[in-house]
Order: C-alpha cells, then structure tokens, then sequence
C-alpha cells in the first residue's frame, strides 16, 4: 500500500511517520522550496507528546523541550501575581509532561526522522484526482505523483479541502492578531521554568520556556483586520498597544528582535464532519483550521496521523473503509477542540468585556485545580488517554 501526503509541515510529517510505522509506503510533497515554520514555537501537550513518543521521538522531543513546572497569571498593569500553581498534579494524572518547543525545531526533528532527501520540496499540489486504481495528484510543475490513497495535509488555506466537502469552507477571523518570537530568557521577565501570561484590557502577554536559554513569548491584541502593521514597526506598535503596562512587559518589548517577531491574524475554520472523501483524507489544519487558545492545533494533527495509522493497519474491508472510521473516531474530536479554542479565545479577548472582566476576578482565587482539570479532560480525550 502507497500514500501519497501533501505538506510536509507537523501534521504532513506525523503522518508520513505513522503510516511507515504500520507498514505503508510514502511518498511527502511539500509546496515551499525551503519549510520556514509559521509562528516561533508551539507547546505540545501530553497528548501530542504520547502521539510523538509512539512514533520514536521521545528523546528528541525531550532534548527540545522547555521545563514548564509552573503556570502564572499576572495583572496587566501591577505586575502581581493572580494565581500561580505547580503543572505536576496534571503530569501526575495524565502521566506525561507538556513541552513548549520551537517550531522550527520540532519540523527540523520531523523531518530528519523521517529522511529530508525524501520530501520532495517546491511541488504545490493544484489538482486531485480519484482514478480506478487509487488518487493521482497534479503538481504546478505539471509532474504528477499516484499512490493508493493521498492524505491532504496542505494547511489553514487547504487546495484539496474544496474536492473533500464539495463546498468552500470559509476561513472566521477570530477578532484578534499575534504576535510571536522567540528571545533570551531572563529571570527579571519571567521565572525560566513557568508558563506566565500578563492578562488585562483583553489583551495577553505570554512566556514559555523553550531549549537553548530561550523565552517563547506572544502578544494578543484585539483588532481590526487588515491594518498596514509589519516587522518595520512592530516595536512601536507593541509599545502603543502595552501602554501602561508592567515593567516586565516592556523589558520584554525592548528585548524582541522585530526581524524574526511574526505578526499573525488569527482565524479558524467552522468545524465540518466530512474529513474524507473515496481515498481522500483530510488532516491537521486542512481538517480542523482553529485558534491556538487552547494550544492545540498541531496536537490534533499528531493525534490525527496516529488514528489514521492505526485504522489502516488493524482494518482489512479496504482503504475507504479505513479511511471513513479514520473520519468517524476524528470528526467530533476535532470539533470539540476547535469550539473549545473559540471559546476560550472570547474569554480571553473580551468578546463580552463583563464576561472577562469575572475571569480575571476568579483567577484572584483560582488554586489550579479548575484549570489543570480542564486541560486533564483535553488532553484524557485523545486517542492514547
């Protein structure tokens, strides 16, 4: 059996990985010439990490992973702390650990384990095409690649996604624009082994521990769509936007290199049940596009490739078959965690001001037992527990 997977980012990669696993041949066609990752870092939860530990990266991901053993909130303009409180009860129930990595990293890691000389760069897929025999893609080049299923992990701004669903699927803009990057820790920022956020004004400041003495960080800000803000004025932009804002925030602001800060406007995808069609297979953000309010979006797609791996190779009523119980144990996860980035996402950016307004009242008395239990239950629903 021959997979054909189109993209070669984490969840492209995952699957590729997988599918070798169970015993079925690959082939990997990514559109870029050369993979430079969107966005600096990603976290990967226990549930993304159990999926990378099965696939045989548990060392690699650990020698790339941040030591988050805390998670804070602070107020906005004081600095004080809201609620601090220890990551090992989640550890201890779920029984891993989380790891804030950057994402060039963890794509370099997917891809080294995989065999780079094996992805084919600079192919972008313009058309698919089910035949009697399997699934034919035709590439912008005009070279084609055929095999016995194609699994579609082309991203948020998906070409095959269309042929799946037989409608265009829309992409939301979630109100607000990241900024992101990566910079030298310093303990007078943050404490190097917590995750810390500044929240107020329905904006958020946050850092997270990644390898090699670096903070993760990002910025929130609710805005319009579509404002002329590029790197050339990002250091103005973010000043403006903290004003009055604590101290540590603008040591951060000062620290940012504005060459390698990205500034990304955030939408999602309204969630849909038909992730395959015929030899088809829709995957990660071609599947299920969301806001990285619950940091999940590349967890999923891991969890995805596993799923999708484990129905093909313990299934024998042929491919479709396979594929479709692929989209049945999926199509509700998904959903549930695309709903869940929404809604935390209007939490935390003050779509109802008076509705955040008593988040940050609560998080005055919030112990972490709500918290941690809220994220036990994301990460308890994937498919290794």
């Amino acid at each position: 059996m021959k997979a054909i997977v189109i993209g070669g980012g984490i969840g492209g990669m995952s699957a590729a990985i997988a599918l070798e696993k169970a015993g079925i041949t690959t082939e990997v066609y990514e559109a870029v010439q050369q993979m430079k990752p969107v966005g600096a870092a990603i976290s990967i939860w226990p549930n993304g990490v159990k999926c990378l530990n099965a696939l045989g990266m548990k060392e690699q991901l650990r020698a790339l992973g941040g030591n988050m053993a805390w998670l804070a909130y602070n107020d906005f303009a004081s600095g004080n702390t809201l609620t601090r409180f220890s990551m090992q009860p989640l550890v201890d129930q779920v029984g891993e650990r989380p790891y804030p990595v950057a994402r060039a990293e963890l794509q370099a890691m997917l891809i080294e384990h995989y065999g780079r000389s094996r992805v084919q760069f600079g192919k972008r897929v313009i058309q698919v095409e089910e035949t009697p025999d399997g699934v034919t893609a035709t590439f912008a080049d005009g070279s084609e690649a055929s095999g016995d299923f194609l699994v579609a992990a082309d991203g948020t701004h998906s070409v095959i996604r269309q042929y799946v669903t037989g409608e265009l699927q829309p992409r939301r803009y979630a109100g607000y624009v990241n900024w992101n990057g990566l910079v030298t820790m310093d303990s007078t920022i943050a404490p190097l082994d917590q995750w810390t956020t500044f929240v107020g004004e329905g904006k958020r400041v946050s850092l997270m521990p990644v390898s090699g003495n670096r903070f993760y960080f990002f910025f929130d800000v609710p805005l319009p769509q579509g404002l002329a803000e590029d790197r050339a004025s990002v250091k103005a932009d973010l000043q403006r936007y903290f004003a009055g804002w604590a101290a540590p925030v603008q040591q951060l602001i000062t620290a940012i290199n504005p060459e390698t800060t990205n500034r990304v406007e955030i939408h999602d995808i309204e969630p849909f049940s038909q992730l395959v069609r015929g030899r088809i297979a829709l995957l990660g953000d071609a599947a299920h596009s969301t806001t990285p309010d619950i940091g999940q979006g590349g967890c999923a797609a891991m969890e995805d490739a596993v799923v999708l791996a484990t129905v093909l190779a313990s299934h024998s009523l042929g491919i479709e078959d396979g594929l479709l119980r692929y989209q049945a144990r999926r199509v509700e996860r998904v959903k549930d965690l695309v709903l869940k980035a929404r809604k935390r996402c209007d939490v935390t950016h003050a779509k109802d001001a008076t509705v955040t307004a008593a988040w940050y009242e609560e998080l005055k008395s919030e112990t972490g037992e709500r918290v941690l239990a809220g994220m036990c239950d994301t990460i308890e629903g994937g498919p290794l527990g």
